[in-house]
């Protein structure tokens, strides 16, 4: 059976691992842009998608939901009219104490001793009711960008849902 990564990194109970200065290889970022569309667009409509469980994003996961948000709103509205942006930041280093399985896989590992483990990949971690990501549009496009973030949710490894909000109501 393989081993699902994501998996170990939902939740979290220990401090996060930041200090960059103490990593010898540092794990980059693999989001390219955290603002697409329009940033200097006047919209009249926000839309969020807002966490309801605590817990870590993987930078991959949230990679694949901005990129499946952006072509659909870029098929569907063009670049002009709308603006998408990632709200959380993968700072939380992961590590992975890498293990053998294979004859004679004994001779080669420690086991548990000195098992800190290794840099592996970056997550963000979430509070409960934190906007992950939002997208600003008028009104007649707010539809789509409801489908938009549905899409982007089902990358997310917990439950998600989506706040619209008008220009006139506060944040």
């Amino acid at each position: 059976m393989p081993l699902r990564p994501g998996r170990c990194y939902r939740r979290f109970d220990t401090p996060p691992y930041t200090r960059l200065e103490y990593i010898k290889s540092i794990p980059p970022v693999t989001i390219p842009k955290f603002d697409l569309g329009n940033p200097k667009g006047d919209f009249s409509h926000t839309v969020k998608l807002v966490t309801l469980r605590s817990g870590q994003v993987r930078q991959n996961a949230l990679e694949a939901s901005r990129q499946i948000a952006n072509k659909y709103l870029t098929a569907k509205l063009g670049e002009q009219n709308y603006y998408l942006k990632i709200c959380v930041f993968p700072h939380h280093i992961l590590r992975e104490n890498k293990m053998m399985a294979m004859a004679g896989a004994d001779r080669l590992q420690d086991g548990m001793r000195l098992s800190f483990g290794a840099p592996v990949g970056r997550a963000a971690r979430v509070e409960n009711g934190q906007v992950l990501m939002l997208v600003r549009v008028n009104a007649n496009n707010v539809e789509q960008a409801k489908e938009a973030l549905r899409r982007a949710s089902s990358k997310i490894p917990f439950p998600c849902r989506i706040i619209v909000e008008s220009k006139g109501t506060p944040a």
